[in-house]
């Protein structure tokens, strides 16, 4: 029966270099993770603005979606494990980077000054474009490493090990804020990110399958023209951009810890911690998903329950504000503990059904997916999954400083269920996906 629940490890004992991969992956992940935090408390920090933390997502936006799909016909033209390593490194250069701006600009606080914002901005844009190819470029090299059925069961490995990515990285790093600073969250970061090689460098060569052509505008071409006829892959993008762009809460979680809930750095981090948990506990709890056929609906009701939790979430923004319940201490001890509890659970219930929405729409991506262009495919779907976070956090920015904290996400929600009803009703073309006859 525990087997019919739990995760199931199939993968990791039949492919050594998957479980590698996998390994090295979830331990530099939750330096990454980490990183993500301690940029946005850095810059809320300095600034005391979230429209400026918001403002990281979206000053690197155009540069990941051309990351995104350039890596793409990079993956499908080249040796998948040598962009891989590449990009890496770019990655792991990127973060040392700002270990030493934050202590540069710890120094200056002890002066009485403080640094310029916008080399963050710059090293973390690097970061990103980083992040976007090797995350495309790890995705598909994921089907070469195990046959198709053990495929899904990859992807909720893959989540499991993005939930401990998010549970531990967020939490340590607003532990680590809060007690000895935020230079050394970055500096643990950059500690952690080696481990990711790990998994890179026992991978076999993984050069191109088929003839491909080489990245240009040809390729993109072919990708693209792949993609209009490929209603499923297409919808399962959309719906996903929809659920990302009006439903992200973390780039309100500073102000929220600072004026709402209380609590500060280390809110932040266990409301962020909280989220993670709920992708955790999805993944961990994924047996089911090898006996589910129609991908499609299961992607439906996840995105719908998504914009559920996220509506919540306001809600709670909303009531707390409107009681005149809110608090500004910085230590646990001035915290709102109802209003903590409900966006805890809200931000939980977040991570679980995207974690669900996940495992299928990267399975159905991954499986109905030619390797000739898995990469360009993988391109557009890491700019999807990376880009609409930060479309969404320019859209807090914006409403929260126009209507209050409370209405990107009370607002959100409401949006994300309504379109996704709508985009993927029953009838839809991606409702019929079934997992044993796929169809791009």
């Amino acid at each position: 029966m525990a087997r019919q629940i739990l995760v199931d490890l199939t993968p990791l004992r039949v492919s050594p270099k998957f479980a590698r991969l996998w390994v090295g992956n979830a331990i530099g992940g939750i330096g990454a993770q980490m990183t993500i935090v301690a940029v946005g408390l850095q810059i809320f920090d300095m600034t005391g603005d979230t429209f400026m933390v918001g403002l990281v997502g979206g000053v690197a936006l155009v540069p990941m979606i051309i990351a995104g799909l350039w890596g793409g016909m990079l993956v499908d033209a080249f040796d998948r494990k040598a962009v891989l390593m590449t990009s890496a490194i770019t990655g792991w250069v990127s973060v040392l980077g700002l270990v030493a701006l934050s202590f540069h600009d710890q120094a200056l606080i002890d002066a009485g000054d403080r640094a310029e914002v916008w080399p963050f901005y710059v090293l973390t844009t690097i970061n990103s474009v980083a992040a976007t190819i090797s995350g495309t470029a790890r995705s598909a090299i994921v089907p070469r490493l195990l046959p198709p059925e053990l495929v899904p069961r990859a992807s909720a490995l893959n989540g499991m090990a993005f939930g401990t990515m998010l549970t531990v990285g967020p939490a340590l790093a607003g532990v680590i804020a809060g007690t000895i600073g935020l230079p050394w969250a970055f500096l643990v970061d950059a500690i952690l990110f080696s481990a990711a090689f790990m998994g890179i460098v026992g991978l076999p060569k993984l050069r191109p399958i088929d003839t491909v052509s080489r990245p240009g505008w040809t390729s993109l071409v072919e990708g693209l023209r792949f993609l209009r006829f490929a209603p499923n892959i297409r919808t399962s993008f959309i719906v996903d951009i929809i659920a990302m762009s009006f439903g992200r809460p973390y780039a309100l979680l500073p102000a929220v810890g600072a004026v709402v809930i209380g609590g500060a750095e280390i809110t932040v981090g266990l409301l962020t911690a909280a989220g993670a948990i709920g992708t955790l506990l999805a993944s961990l709890l994924s047996g089911y998903v090898k006996s589910v056929r129609m991908h499609g609906v299961a992607i439906r009701r996840a995105i719908m329950f998504y914009g559920g939790f996220v509506g919540m979430f306001g809600a709670v923004i909303l009531v707390t504000q409107w009681l005149g319940a809110t608090s500004t201490s910085s230590t646990l001890t001035g915290v709102n503990w109802i209003a903590f509890a409900l966006a805890a659970v809200a931000m939980a219930g977040m991570g679980a059904s995207d974690d669900v929405s996940a495992i299928f729409r990267s399975s159905m991506m991954l499986v109905a997916t030619p390797d000739s262009m898995r990469g360009r495919m993988q391109g557009v779907f890491t700019v999807v999954v990376t880009g609409g976070p930060r479309v969404g956090d320019i859209y807090v920015g914006i409403l929260a400083a126009w209507l209050g904290l409370w209405s990107p996400m009370l607002l959100g929600g409401i949006l994300i269920v309504g379109l996704v009803a709508v985009i993927a009703r029953n009838g839809s073309s991606i409702s019929r996906y079934d997992v044993d006859h796929p169809l791009p």
